[in-house]
């Protein structure tokens, strides 16, 4: 398997730190004084200090206006679950609070929108079937 990569701004790495540690569980990779990377749920993510870019809630999914862009990770439904109680633990406000759309269709799915401390949005799905991801 290979993971993907993303590069986005933040404002604060100490503050970044807090988040996709502690709230996220993330692992904290290499990092410099103006950037760090992470272990984004098998995925590396690499916070660099800078403006993060403009999000709007432009993005329509059913009846919901989304931030975009957006970045995010598709979990096994156990590990949502888990990702959502410890989101909550922390009282992290949600854009998009915990719920499951598209159900009874094939694609059926959880989500859940939030931000992390820089402003950027973040999506995390879940599926029971991972072979749901790709279904129309």
């Amino acid at each position: 398997m290979f993971a993907f990569h993303l590069a986005c701004h933040v404002t604060d790495l100490e503050a970044s730190r807090v988040f996709y540690k502690n709230v996220l569980g993330c692992k904290e990779g290499r990092s410099t004084d103006t950037w760090v990377d992470f272990d984004f749920f098998g995925h590396q993510l690499s916070l660099h200090l800078g403006t993060p870019f403009p999000a709007t809630k432009t993005g329509t999914v059913g009846a919901h206006k989304v931030p975009m862009p957006h970045f995010g990770v598709v979990l096994p439904m156990p590990e949502w679950r888990a990702l959502a109680d410890r989101i909550r633990a922390h009282d992290i406000s949600f854009e998009l609070a915990p719920q499951i759309r598209f159900e009874g269709e094939p694609g059926e799915q959880a989500t859940m929108f939030f931000f992390d401390p820089s402003g950027n949005p973040i999506e995390v799905k879940g599926f029971t079937d991972q072979e749901g991801l790709f279904q129309s």
